[in-house]
Parts: structure tokens; C-alpha cells; sequence
């Protein structure tokens, strides 16, 4: 196992200097689901949602919470993101939907903690727009599909 980067050899937080890292193409995959009861997926699917088109409003959410992660997370570096795509997929039989967040960049560090803050958001966009029809909605399942670029190379989730 190897150490937590986020803090010095005395123990304190600091912010990991990159600058000596090769800039390379990196991708990060996320995920997450959101379940909910099936008349609020009826509405979200209908599009007739007083608030508006659910899904295009949370994709928006999700692209712009991935260009602000490094105001979010303390330690996360800002990134030059060179394209950030949010895919829903509904789930009739689970009354759920599912989002996935491709997030690339080139440079010296990876996209992983964009692509999970902008699933993320992306979700709660979705549980704040049907809230006031559905408190009981369930977030879960966020997670790092898989990751490429970089010095430690490809992962991917089994």
C-alpha cells in the first residue's frame, strides 16, 4: 500500500506538487444512482416536470460542478478539463436513474475527483428538482468505474 499523498512528512495536509510530472491524456469514469419512487420517474420521463427538463438541468449541473472541483475538494488542483460528458439511464424495474460522468484532461494529474463531483451533483440536481414530490429519493453508489493516464496507468473497476 502506498501513503496518503496529502500530507507531508510531518504529518500536515499539504497540496501535492505536480509540476515535475509528465503531462499526459487522462480519463476518469464515475457512476452513481439515484432511486425514487415510480410516479417520480413518470414525471422526469414525461418532461412534465414544472420545474423543467430534469435530466438536461442536472447534465448542466453535473458539466459545471465537474470546472469547479478545486473550489470544492481544499486540496484538488485546478485542471484545464478538455471535455466532461453526463449520460442518464433510466431504470424502469429499479425506479431509478443511473448516471455516468467521462471526464478527460492532458496534464499532470488525473480527472478522478472531477468526474465523481460532477456524478454526484449531477444526482442531487435531480433529488433538488423532485424533492418537493419525493423526499425519500436514495443517492448511492457513487464510485470510480476507471481511470486511465498517468504514472500509475490504467485501473478499472471489476
Amino acid at each position: 500500500m502506498t501513503t496518503l499523498t496529502h500530507f507531508n512528512q510531518s504529518g500536515e495536509a499539504h497540496m501535492v506538487d505536480v509540476g515535475d510530472k509528465a503531462s499526459t491524456s487522462r480519463i476518469a469514469i464515475t457512476s452513481g444512482i439515484i432511486e425514487m419512487l415510480p410516479s417520480t420517474l413518470a414525471l422526469i420521463e414525461s418532461g412534465e416536470h414544472k420545474k423543467g427538463d430534469v435530466l438536461s438541468i442536472a447534465r448542466i449541473a453535473g458539466i459545471m460542478a465537474s470546472k469547479r472541483t478545486a473550489d470544492l475538494i481544499p486540496l484538488c488542483h485546478p485542471l484545464p478539463i478538455t471535455h466532461v460528458e453526463v449520460n442518464f439511464e433510466i431504470d424502469q424495474l429499479n425506479s431509478a436513474i443511473q448516471c455516468q460522468v467521462i471526464v478527460k484532461t492532458k496534464g499532470q494529474t488525473g480527472v478522478e475527483m472531477e468526474a465523481l463531483t460532477a456524478t454526484q451533483v449531477a444526482l442531487l440536481t435531480i433529488y433538488d428538482m423532485c424533492k418537493a414530490v419525493d423526499r425519500g429519493m436514495v443517492i448511492q453508489g457513487v464510485q470510480l468505474d476507471a481511470k486511465s493516464g498517468g504514472k500509475s496507468g490504467h485501473w478499472q473497476r471489476e
